[in-house]
């Protein structure tokens, strides 16, 4: 006898996946030349101190050591908005976030205006640095949001290169203003163009679609047909411990990286134009076209090197050779040229070596994000681009006041910089390495339970607790 067949349960719907972003490349570019400028801005405000320097200097009548503790005041809150601002991104609006930054920076420059003071200086840069913290990291968190994983390397060059650009031009334009109209001039200038770019930002600066923890999908057809044949449920929104994601080598390394390259930065804006003028004897116009021409080294870098490694990646390279290894190699090259260049006598060597130390560095600070992004999924990667940003910033506290210090105490001016030029080397030989070492990006994915994709990283949810390719698990979540 037969028996009756059990009826089959019903059959529960499968899982959709979620509709795939739209890469509007129009309006992604438009964003991409709006943060370039708003980088631009953001680092002739940061230059025009060092620009206005020896004026500065000689109508206040102050001192090395006030001068650099005026030029460190900007570091006091640096760090710690970039950290805050960098968790509050998970709740506002990137549009948000840099319309306000841009408008601060205009009321920064508005004491000096008034009264002509050391008070009013500290004020000014202490409320200039503040806004200015969370500036880079948001903007290309900000960025990241209209682009895949990988199609960011250009943007991101690009994002920095404004950098290079802001002290590109604001060296002579800021220079010319401070030598026909007097220094203050530069500041108010500056005040109003943070406005007109507040302005427009309102008006066209929306967040993009890849700004969610899901998986967008790649550009090119055979990802397509991959992800077509899968028949899956969407990776679910999961955080993963910030103790974990700050704490494993790639970001560690990144910020390692950042950080010699920020003293070198720091070192750059505060005293490089002061060094210019009264080290090497050089005129206004002279120091401010040397400064620019190291911004264009920078610039050259910064458009090259970025795009090569998007190349090496979709070639199938390793993360840790193609973004981690030049970050740790061009912050050691800048500490060995800038422990050199001050014992070189000839004017060509020496203007080389200058430019390789304070240039060089440049490519880590596309480079770092990428690394540490490759580690986080994108839901907390404002928040942890704010940590980075907050902790690979903090010689900008440091080396402008230490360095007025090491001026007032050696016995004559050239044994003050040779000393600060000395230990600002150090330093960063000693990131360069920790850098080279430690970002290895897909080791630490792996560790995370992240599953790493040619379009960024997400969480892998649906083996969880498999072991990983190198037989550790995963970390819990």
């Amino acid at each position: 006898m037969v028996e009756p067949s059990t009826p089959a349960p019903p059959r529960e719907p499968a899982a959709t996946a979620p509709p795939r972003p739209v890469f509007d490349r129009r309006r992604a570019w438009l964003i991409t030349a709006l943060i370039v400028a708003f980088m631009l801005i953001n680092y002739a405000d940061k230059s025009v101190l060092g620009l206005a320097a020896v004026p500065i200097m000689d109508e206040l009548g102050i001192s090395n050591s006030t001068y650099g503790m005026i030029s460190s005041s900007f570091a006091l809150l640096f760090s710690l908005s970039g950290l805050i601002v960098g968790f509050v991104s998970a709740r506002v609006s990137s549009r948000v976030l840099l319309f306000t930054m841009a408008v601060v920076w205009a009321v920064a420059q508005l004491p000096v205006l008034v009264v002509a003071s050391v008070p009013a200086l500290v004020a000014g840069r202490v409320l200039l640095g503040a806004a200015e913290g969370p500036a880079a990291s948001m903007s290309m968190h900000a960025l990241y949001k209209w682009f895949p994983a990988n199609l960011r390397g250009l943007p991101s060059a690009l994002q920095i290169s404004g950098a290079a650009l802001g002290t590109l031009f604001a060296a002579p334009v800021v220079t010319w203003l401070i030598t026909g109209f007097g220094w203050r001039s530069a500041f108010l200038v500056l005040a109003v163009t943070s406005v007109v770019w507040s302005l427009v930002w309102w008006r066209v600066g929306h967040d993009g679609p890849y700004g969610e923890d899901r998986a967008p999908g790649a550009d090119d057809d055979a990802s397509r047909d991959r992800d077509r044949d899968r028949d899956r449920a969407p990776a679910p929104r999961k955080r993963l411990p910030y103790r974990h994601l700050l704490l494993n080598g790639t970001v560690l390394g990144s910020v390692a990286g950042a950080f010699g390259a920020s003293w070198a930065l720091a070192l750059s804006h505060a005293w490089l134009p002061v060094y210019l003028r009264t080290q090497l004897d050089l005129t206004p116009g002279a120091a401010a076209g040397l400064i620019s021409a190291i911004s264009g080294f920078s610039l050259v870098l910064l458009l090259s090197v970025p795009p090569l490694v998007d190349r090496l990646r979709r070639r199938g390279r390793s993360a840790r050779w193609s973004t981690g290894a030049p970050q740790g190699i061009a912050v050691v090259l800048a500490a060995v040229a800038m422990a050199t260049f001050p014992f070189v006598d000839g004017t060509v060597p020496h203007l080389v070596l200058l430019a390789l130390a304070f240039g060089g560095h440049a490519i880590v600070f596309p480079l770092h994000y990428m690394t540490a992004s490759a580690v986080v999924p994108p839901l907390q990667r404002g928040a942890v681009f704010g940590v980075v940003a907050a902790t690979g910033t903090l010689p900008g506290l440091v080396a402008p006041y230490l360095t007025g210090r090491l001026l007032d105490s050696a016995d004559s001016a050239g044994a003050g910089y040779t000393h600060a030029f000395l230990l600002s080397a150090a330093v960063m030989l000693v990131c360069g390495f920790l850098a080279l070492v430690a970002i290895r990006p897909e080791r630490d994915a792996r560790r995370l339970g992240l599953a790493v994709r040619a379009d960024g990283p997400r969480t892998n949810a649906s083996r969880a607790d498999a072991p990983q390719a190198d037989g550790s698990k995963p970390l819990a979540q």
